[in-house]
């Protein structure tokens, strides 16, 4: 179980609505921490609000984009008053794939904004918060894809890359101020995106996480940062930090053609 007494008495989860989100949010409900909970969708941000006071914590919700400008201002005054112990950042995603040059550069500037810029922003803010306490606890999700370039998704997997470096030195940062830092690396999970997006689940010897088990690792790891890669995947992220690094584009690339039907 979470340590309440380190990570509370309010957590804030950006990206807390469905699949990984909601998973964190219901165990660190059963552990009596209240929640922040911020996502796009009122649908289900509502329902795992819900789902979660239903357990008898206090929660507060905020429907709004990261990549609105007022966006962190308003997360700022809406936890402002209430000690945040923990800070969950869920929210990175590919919000736009394309070949590099025949993309458009906005819109990968909203893919680096979303994964890099918004995680900095609120981990400066509740970080410096933690520091000054002397305790607390911040949790970014990754993905295997930061290990690796891949065609397509360029940018999202060099935001990864950058994602997982951070934390590295956030954790050198912090550790001696009593702040836990954790980059949680995630595979496929079976969550509502992953499968909005089409993935074929049933690939022969994919690796696929639940959201339920890759969170519990996530919180279970979260001392002993800083990085724990979920799921099993541990020999996956070894074989993509090899030195052959042709031959692994090249293999790892007709493996994502497979899973998305290419």
């Amino acid at each position: 179980m979470i340590d309440a007494a380190t990570y509370g008495p309010w957590a804030v989860i950006a990206g807390g609505s469905e699949g990984v989100g909601a998973a964190f949010a219901q165990q660190l409900a059963d552990a009596g921490i209240n929640l922040v909970l911020i996502a796009r969708k009122p649908g289900p941000l509502a329902e795992t609000a819900d789902a979660v006071r239903a357990k008898g914590v206090t929660v507060r919700t905020l429907e709004l984009d990261l990549l609105d400008p007022g966006a962190v201002k308003a997360i700022r005054e809406a936890t402002d008053d209430v000690e945040v112990g923990l800070l969950v950042f869920n929210a990175g995603a590919n919000s736009y794939g394309s070949d590099f040059v025949d993309g458009d550069l906005e819109r990968f500037q909203g893919v680096i904004d979303l994964n890099i810029t918004a995680q900095l922003a609120l981990t400066h803010h509740f970080g410096g918060r933690m520091k000054l306490r002397g305790r607390g606890g911040i949790l970014l999700v990754g993905s295997l894809a930061g290990y690796l370039g891949t065609a397509h998704t360029a940018v999202y997997s060099a935001a990864k890359a950058f994602g997982r470096v951070f934390a590295e030195g956030l954790w050198l940062e912090l550790r001696e101020h009593g702040v836990h830092v954790l980059e949680l690396v995630l595979g496929v999970t079976r969550t509502p995106a992953m499968e909005r997006a089409g993935l074929d689940f049933s690939v022969p010897g994919l690796i696929v996480a639940e959201p339920d088990d890759v969170a519990r690792e996530g919180l279970a790891h979260l001392p002993h940062g800083p990085v724990w890669i979920a799921g099993g995947n541990d020999a996956v992220a070894a074989k993509r930090s090899g030195p052959e690094r042709a031959a692994l584009l090249e293999k790892a690339h007709a493996g994502h053609q497979r899973l998305i039907g290419r």
